[in-house]
């Protein structure tokens, strides 16, 4: 069995959440399979050892962004929403279904390393509005984004698509 098969058959659905109509892709299920959790890690640790920092949109993106950092012996960086982060910020909005939300990276947190080879990771991409805004960020603060990663991709939403179209690579483990 491949590896996204596996993950594929890890993840849980829940019906109707958050809301009715919704298929909810559970990824608790894969997490606690440590086994399984660890070959996830050690696979993207493997593909992209060579970038200088793992990006993780909070909050699951954390999960396995900081896994593959410390992995790969890299830094780690959170992309947060708005007012979660300390320090000095740069912020990019992003579409939801009704209105819009925000998030911010530190202004420094490449430490001035000059184009530093980025990857970003979160659990899914849907829309791509998150990801989207994610990569926007990157790239204000001078991040060379080598690709955005992905546990999961809903296909028939579209997402990977926006994030292609900005040029950027996108890995998707498991597609439904």
């Amino acid at each position: 069995m491949t590896l996204a098969e596996k993950v594929q058959k890890a993840i849980r659905d829940i019906p109707d959440y958050p809301q009715k109509g919704i298929i909810f892709k559970d990824i608790t299920t894969l997490l606690n399979d440590g086994e399984l959790f660890s070959e996830v890690i050690d696979y993207f640790s493997e593909k992209y050892k060579n970038v200088d920092f793992i990006c993780g949109i909070e909050s699951r993106g954390f999960i396995f962004g900081a896994a593959i950092a410390a992995k790969i012996k890299k830094g780690f960086v959170p992309l947060r929403k708005k007012g979660k982060l300390p320090y000095t910020t740069v912020a990019e909005k992003y579409a939801l279904e009704y209105g819009f939300d925000e998030i911010e990276i530190h202004i420094d947190a490449f430490k001035n390393v000059k184009n530093p080879k980025v990857l970003l990771i979160d659990d899914l991409i849907a829309t791509g509005g998150t990801a989207e805004a994610a990569v926007k960020l990157i790239e204000k603060i001078g991040g060379d984004l080598v690709a955005a990663a992905f546990i999961i991709e809903l296909t028939f939403l579209d997402g990977a698509k926006k994030i292609k179209e900005l040029g950027v690579e996108v890995d998707s483990l498991v597609k439904y």
